[in-house]
């Protein structure tokens, strides 16, 4: 674990109860957040997520806690870049116990997913961040993220979804 201002990371191990109860519940805590939906888990996520997780080979999950408290989480899941045939790394959730933000933690985390991401030979790192996010924007800027163009005639890139549900 790295410590720093009493802050442990570690990559979550999903078979170890205190890990896979720490990313439940700070995933529950940031879908209650307005920046993570405002709504509550589904009990089914809360019942199966770990379950899920594990079955996928494709994570990279990394917690940070103060002492035996989470405070911290950034789920991570690998794609693939066609044009520089290389994996990359999407971060999808990037969570601070509101106790403890500005302290950060946040960008100890994206430090630490980085030391990873490269060490697996990963291509870049890729997340999408809301427009009035400004925290996880300053954050993000200040890790070395921004945003994604092409050609500057074209704009920048914008993250679209499409729910099958």
């Amino acid at each position: 674990m790295d410590s720093k201002n009493s802050i442990d990371l570690c990559e979550a191990v999903l078979s170890d109860a205190t890990h896979a109860q720490a990313i439940i519940n700070l995933l529950s805590i940031y879908a209650l957040d307005p920046m993570g939906g405002g709504e509550s888990l589904s009990d089914y996520t809360k019942k199966n997520l770990i379950a899920e997780l594990t079955n996928r080979s494709d994570n990279l999950i990394v917690l940070a806690f103060d002492k035996d408290i989470p405070v911290g989480l950034v789920n991570c899941f690998e794609g693939f870049s066609t044009f520089l045939c290389k994996p990359l790394l999407n971060l999808h959730d990037v969570v601070v116990h509101p106790e403890y933000r500005g302290r950060g933690i946040s960008t100890m985390m994206l430090k630490k997913i980085e030391e990873l991401a490269r060490s697996r030979d990963y291509c870049k790192l890729t997340l999408e961040v809301l427009e009035g996010n400004m925290p996880a924007k300053a954050a993000y800027l200040k890790s070395g993220f921004k945003p994604y163009q092409l050609d500057p005639e074209m704009g920048q890139a914008l993250f679209w979804e499409k729910k099958l549900d």
